[in-house]
């Protein structure tokens, strides 16, 4: 007599089978290992794995019909590949051994459970994202005493620092929270301050912005420090372009790609992480017309009406409406889908304090490289992107055609961006992982070299912008344009997800501390490393037109040191993810134990083996 029997499943056998004559016939594949010399009964075996006791054999079974050979047969070999896989018992006269997952469209609703939601929140994050960057660019460049030269200064002096600070609070308190009070605690106050920004601070910026003291420091100390001695002027407005840019560094960067990362696979990576843009720039597409709605909406108020009080506060209601929505979507998921199974065998490293874990991370090439590619970005687009507003606001000079134009190039950006999603799948599933990586330097490099030419060179190009209806200043900002559009979109399309998916095979520890790091540092590291080179450039040739030439050297190089990092990178990804799947055959093999039960030539029940893969000895009695 023997029986199969399951590894993480039971045997479940009734005292006085009538219908399991096939159930007990024996797989061919096993005989060798499992007929014993003499019969044994099995006197009050219980088989258990922390599951449900079982019943025993009885002699009653001696005398079993077996006139159902090949259905036996061809059952047992299904309890056989059971045995291997998930376990599933086998009820009496079943034949189904295993029972899929169900499917929607092709895809398990496991993985539904995941991405939807995900899908969702990146959805309201982006939708907040686009509000807030098109708003704060308005309020610090339009206000009273201020001027786009106040962007450097804010980005280098002001944004950085704070992007440092939070970073070291983030680390001590990734050692002390769980991840999901982690998750609260940042979120939370930046709901808070949004709300508060546009029902409390903005209508009392009046009396809280120190204007007299600001003209007189202006006063004393000359009109070139009209930059610095803004971010005084209008603290409450710099305060809010820095939480805007921390909440693309800190929300979408650090929060929602570290629980995607959290609760999903490689392979489901590889598969759904370029589509989480599809929503996203669905909301970039609907957040462009949002703005471009309320910037319109300032002309149809009476006179004596403070038309962008009105327009900043449904704006920020609507940023923490979608704020709440992706508490309540992390919520969902947390509690109802389940995490994935990671490999065990990971180093584990001990706590670490802050200045520990700055070395481990700088000692790391992995997270070198990761951290070349976010600051080479930054550095490339800000080279082009600033030197495109300002022509910007020559163009645009009121906040209203200002603010009216970035609600379009918002809308814009989601259309080509929801294309190059649509592509990306493919670029993925047919190149890989390194030629996606390469695509967004490459494209970036193209486009500013174009940019950059077109103001070198518009006096040879204005008969020809003069047939198309267009001056050579706004030839420059729809070329400008354009060339942020496909930067962008390459971005969010496949350099994002490039960059999400290379923190997968990491450990936990160099996960949370990593993305930390490279996320909230470099990304203003990288925006600040470009306003500088700026900065450096317009004092020592006298204006941006002089150093364009330079700037664009400086570009290619960046450039070429990215399209390094990605090279190294990709192999160094390859290289964990073979080892990550390597150790997880290791542990699926080792844990496959099935236990048997011996028979001799007649029939008869014999001892119970250890495993599948010892042979039971022989007992006489």
């Amino acid at each position: 007599m023997e029986a199969a029997i399951q590894t993480r499943g039971i045997l479940s056998l009734p005292a006085k089978p009538t219908g399991v004559r096939s159930f007990l016939q024996p797989s061919h594949g096993l005989k060798h290992r499992l007929f014993a010399s003499k019969p044994r009964n099995l006197p009050g075996l219980s088989l258990s794995s922390g599951h449900n006791k079982f019943q025993t054999f009885e002699p009653t079974l001696h005398g079993i019909s077996t006139s159902h050979k090949e259905r036996s047969t061809e059952f047992i070999c299904k309890a056989e590949a059971a045995a291997a896989g998930d376990g599933a018992v086998f009820d009496e006269g079943d034949t189904a051994a295993i029972v899929p997952s169900p499917k929607i469209f092709g895809v398990e609703v496991t993985t539904l459970k995941k991405i939807i939601p995900l899908g969702l929140m990146f959805f309201c994050i982006l939708f907040n994202y686009t509000i807030l960057r098109d708003t704060k660019d308005v309020l610090v460049v339009t206000a009273k005493g201020s001027s786009a030269e106040i962007i450097p200064f804010l980005k280098t002096w002001v944004n950085l620092p704070m992007a440092i600070g939070f970073m070291l609070l983030y680390t001590k308190l990734s050692n002390v929270l769980s991840k999901k009070a982690l998750f609260y605690t940042v979120i939370i106050p930046f709901i808070v301050y949004f709300g508060a920004f546009g029902f409390v601070m903005y209508p009392l910026s009046n009396y809280i912005h120190p204007e007299a003291l600001a003209d007189k420091l202006l006063a004393t100390l000359g009109p070139r420090f009209m930059g610095p001695l803004a971010i005084l002027r209008i603290w409450s407005f710099c305060l809010f372009y820095v939480m805007a840019e921390l909440w693309g560094s800190v929300v979408i960067s650090v929060l929602f790609w570290g629980f995607a990362n959290q609760i999903t696979t490689v392979d489901e990576a590889k598969k759904f992480y370029p589509l989480f843009g599809l929503g996203a720039n669905v909301a970039l597409i609907f957040s462009g017309r949002t703005v471009k709605y309320f910037s319109n909406l300032r002309k149809n108020l009476g006179p004596g009406v403070d038309g962008w009080a009105v327009s900043l506060k449904a704006m920020m209601s609507i940023v923490v409406g979608m704020g709440l929505a992706i508490c309540f979507l992390y919520w969902w998921v947390n509690r109802y889908v389940p995490l994935p199974t990671r490999s065990q065998k990971k180093k584990n490293k001990p706590k670490m304090g802050t200045m520990e874990s700055l070395k481990f991370l700088v000692s790391s090439p992995y997270i070198r490289d990761l951290a070349t590619l976010v600051v080479a970005y930054g550095i490339s687009i800000n080279l082009v992107e600033v030197t495109w507003k300002s022509k910007l606001k020559a163009q645009f000079p009121s906040p209203n055609e200002y603010s009216a134009f970035m609600g379009d190039f918002s809308t814009c950006t989601g259309i080509a961006t929801f294309t190059m999603m649509l592509l990306s799948q493919y670029v993925f599933d047919k190149y890989g992982w390194g030629v996606a990586a390469k695509i967004t330097p490459t494209v970036l490099l193209l486009t500013g070299v174009a940019f950059f030419s077109l103001i070198l060179f518009g006096g040879p190009f204005a008969p020809l912008v003069a047939k198309l209806g267009m001056t050579p200043l706004l030839a420059a900002v729809y070329v400008g344009a354009l060339q942020n559009i496909f930067s962008k979109s390459a971005k969010y399309s496949l350099f994002d997800p490039c960059k999400e998916m290379a923190y997968i095979p990491l450990d936990e520890d160099t996960k949370v501390k990593g993305k930390a790091a490279i996320d909230v540092v470099c990304n203003p590291l990288g925006k600040s490393g470009g306003a500088l080179i700026q900065q450096f450039m317009i004092l020592s040739f006298g204006s941006l037109a002089n150093s364009t030439p330079y700037l664009g050297m400086i570009l290619l190089v960046i450039v070429t040191a990215w399209l390094a990092a990605a090279k190294s990178l990709e192999g160094q990804f390859n290289s964990l993810r073979s080892e990550e799947e390597l150790e997880k055959e290791m542990e699926r093999a080792s844990s496959v134990k099935i236990p048997v039960v011996s028979q001799d030539e007649t029939g008869n029940n014999g001892s119970l083996g250890e495993s599948a893969t010892e042979t039971s000895a022989p007992t006489n009695t």
